[in-house]
């Protein structure tokens, strides 16, 4: 088994600002996680659990040195996410949508 986080890892919240997000961060830095900061487009400028909030992946990569991300969005915007995420270069993503259905084969 590998460890996938470790003490270099920086983590973003998408959809930190929503109501699953907001919880799940606040458990997360209960937890330890280090989390940096969120995305939330159009609520940039705001703060959630201490930390800032960006309304893009770019800025927050560049103003918090993240490398990794969490989604807590819903599912329409989960592709939309997941590609402005690659393309800001961050490399570990872990998904989890609002309201997609799992499925099991």
């Amino acid at each position: 088994m590998s460890i996938l986080l470790n003490d270099d890892t920086r983590v973003i919240v998408q959809g930190i600002t929503g109501k699953i997000g907001s919880v799940q961060t606040k458990w997360m830095l209960e937890y330890g996680t280090k989390i940096v900061g969120g995305v939330t487009p159009g609520k940039g400028g705001n703060r959630v659990e201490g930390l800032p909030v960006f309304n893009y992946v770019d800025e927050a990569v560049k103003e918090t040195g993240a490398n990794a991300s969490v989604f807590f969005v819903p599912a329409a915007f989960v592709l939309d996410a997941f590609l402005e995420t690659i393309d800001a270069g961050v490399g570990f993503i872990v998904i989890v949508p609002e309201h997609i259905p799992v499925t099991m084969s």
